[in-house]
């Protein structure tokens, strides 16, 4: 085998098409049935706008073009596209405005609370409107990316195998070793089972988010939808110099959402409903119990933003991700195996472009369809 791949997230999947893309042999292999971790529980939100500047910002950039070319042929709607960072604050709007004009805000353009579509409310101080983004239903995606890949890439799936160890040309599982030329580890929020130096160089530690869906409120979103909290929170933003301003005052007005690290994202699935989050709470074991005081600090700022009724929850879950200070990385704990991570909570945006990264550190590229 050319390439075994360890873990079926998405950072998994993306590591198996940019492989087999390069014409490798690839194999996939996870312990659970299906993809069960942080790319199942997010958002589906493929977000650019706002992202760090840098190495983070190109790969999103790089990931979104990936996935509009993918969702087509693999059958994965895309169900709307963009973002609208709703500002409530003059600050924000500020800061917004300041992003706009700079080399990362090419597109985006700031519109005024008049111009502002429903079910915004007309009292936000404006919202900047990027086309850059897309959403999909991570549910329906992951399954239908990995089926896509087996029956179009030939990539071969091993599911419910769980991989002992890996030595030089060979991994071993639980259903038998397998030869592999070169490994590609995607261990998600397991920090131990393989290679736990290499990842303990980088101190991850382990995310939980407060996640819900409401009932269809009656009405479309044009783009997803975030807002000030999102403004200190995302690093794109950084350089606005409002910013610290805006922070000084959401700590005076709302430090119960800071404390949390709570900022809104609102996106929408095919039957109408809406997805909502999010917190962040750091731990080594995040307990999995979600909180009263959490969801309801959530759907005040959702309230805040969005003309949204009295919010019916049909569901709610615990989302995970693994947390360092370097966005993302790869090690290479020998000449043929990588261990992979994306450690922002930005693997639906990233991961197709730091799949290409790994197969370049290997001397390999992937063939790009014209």
């Amino acid at each position: 085998m050319d390439l075994v791949v360890i873990g079926a997230g998405i950072v998994g999947l993306a590591h198996a098409l940019a492989a087999a893309r390069a014409g490798l042999a690839v194999t996939v292999i996870d312990r659970e049935a299906r993809a069960n971790g942080a790319s199942t529980r997010n958002f589906g939100f493929v977000t650019v706008t706002g992202q760090q500047a840098g190495d983070t910002w190109r790969r999103a950039l790089r990931s979104c073009a990936i996935w509009a070319e993918v969702c087509p042929a693999a059958g994965i709607p895309i169900l709307h596209r963009g973002l609208l960072m709703a500002a409530r604050r003059t600050e924000a709007l500020a800061a917004i405005e300041a992003f706009a004009r700079g080399p990362m805000g090419e597109g985006c353009r700031v519109l005024a609370p008049r111009a502002l579509p429903h079910p915004l409310r007309q009292e936000l101080a404006g919202a900047l409107l990027s086309p850059h983004e897309l959403r999909v239903e991570p549910r329906e995606a992951l399954p239908r990316l990995a089926s896509w890949l087996e029956t179009q890439h030939r990539v071969r799936f091993r599911w419910r195998t769980h991989v002992r160890g890996v030595e030089r040309g060979r991994v071993d599982t639980t259903r038998g070793p397998i030869a592999a030329d070169r490994v590609v580890v995607c261990p998600g929020n397991d920090f131990l089972s393989l290679f736990p130096d290499a990842i303990a160089a980088y101190a991850p530690v382990r995310c939980k988010l407060s996640m819900l869906r409401l009932a269809d409120p009656g009405w479309r979103l044009p783009a997803a939808v975030m807002s000030d909290l999102g403004v200190v929170r995302y690093l794109g933003y950084g350089d606005a110099p409002s910013l610290p301003t805006l922070r000084a005052r959401l700590q005076a007005e709302q430090p119960a959402h800071l404390a949390q690290g709570i900022h809104l994202i609102v996106v929408q699935s095919a039957d109408g409903s809406l997805v909502i989050g999010d917190s962040h709470l750091y731990g080594d074991t995040p307990d999995p119990f979600l909180s009263g005081e959490t969801e309801a600090l959530i759907l005040e700022e959702a309230r805040a933003v969005l003309h949204l009724p009295t919010p019916r929850v049909i569901e709610r879950w615990v989302g995970e991700y693994p947390s360092a200070a370097a966005p993302a990385f790869i090690s290479a704990p020998s000449q043929e195996t990588r261990v992979v991570m994306v450690t922002s909570g930005t693997g639906m945006s990233t991961a197709f472009a730091l799949a290409e990264e790994t197969l370049a550190s290997f001397g390999l590229a992937p063939a790009v369809p014209a």
